[in-house]
């Protein structure tokens, strides 16, 4: 008895582990993202400051 009750705990302790980790792999995915769409607007911006 004592096992299935070690074993349910262990299992919603490793659950909450692996959604922070996503949580962690999306927030950074989203500031790559936002570094990205700053560098196309600056290359954007370079490239009319070099046409004109």
């Amino acid at each position: 008895m004592a096992f299935a009750k070690f074993s349910k705990i262990a299992v919603c302790c490793l659950t909450l582990v692996a959604l922070t980790a996503c949580g962690n792999t999306i927030r950074g995915m989203g500031r790559d993202t936002a570094n990205a769409v700053d560098a196309t607007q600056d290359a954007g911006r370079s490239v009319e400051r070099a046409a004109q």
